[in-house]
């Protein structure tokens, strides 16, 4: 089956609409889907939930969708490098769910493998632990974390082939294989498309079952953060 689209536009059409929750790959800039989150702040779809590990920077990113107002909740572990984002939360804007790094990635997880909750020992005894059910084991205690299974996941990979199978590049794997997994439709931007059957089985990070649609970004910016050099 042939997964690939003709652009980013092309390949979010009819799938994303206003009120979805929608879980973005990167951490940081690091392996984001730049041209899927571009079309999606062309597309005007609002009301957003967002799920990723932070919100981009300042006009760059998930930071593009904050700009044009397009989110109205995130749920991340990570909240810096975006005044934006920090103005919008302080002035009651942007609604928060502040989730730990780990158990967000096992929350996507769990929503890939159909696992509907866990029990884990972070966050018992702060505000993460409010409003959760809690459970002793062997004497200690863990709170129960819903897994998370969003409307849409937007991922970037290095390569596909046209089926959909995924290799990433290093540390831009990060939590686009969760993001992946967990996504009732899973559209990925890569930067090179190979005939079906070019990869290896065992070089296949990610097998094709959990992609939906594919789209090829073959010169993505890639900008970085923080650069930090010697006089």
């Amino acid at each position: 089956m042939d997964k690939v689209y003709e652009s980013a536009d092309a390949a979010l059409r009819g799938v994303v609409a206003d009120n979805q929750m929608i879980a973005v790959g990167g951490f940081g800039l690091c392996g984001i889907p730049e041209a899927l989150i571009a079309a999606l702040r062309d597309s005007g779809v609002r009301n957003l939930t967002c799920i990723s590990n932070n919100a981009g920077v300042d006009g760059f990113g998930l930071g593009q969708l904050l700009s044009t107002r397009q989110i109205t909740k995130m749920i991340a572990s990570y909240v810096g490098e975006n005044k934006e984002f920090e103005r919008q939360y302080l002035a009651g804007e942007l609604e928060l769910e502040f989730t730990p790094q780990g158990t967000l990635a096992e929350k996507l997880r769990a929503g890939g493998a159909g696992i509907p909750a866990f029990f884990t020992a972070t966050g018992v005894g702060t505000v993460v632990a409010e409003g959760k059910e809690t459970r002793e084991f062997d004497g200690r205690t863990y709170i129960m974390e819903r897994s998370l299974v969003p409307d849409v996941s937007l991922v970037k990979a290095w390569k596909a082939d046209r089926s959909g199978n995924l290799k990433f590049r290093r540390t831009a794997r990060n939590f686009n294989p969760n993001v992946a997994m967990a996504g009732r439709i899973t559209i990925v931007e890569v930067e090179e498309i190979v005939p079906t059957g070019t990869f290896d089985p065992d070089e296949v990070h990610l097998p094709g079952i959990y992609v939906h649609r594919i789209v090829l970004n073959a010169h993505p910016e890639k900008r970085i953060e923080q650069r930090t050099i010697r006089q």
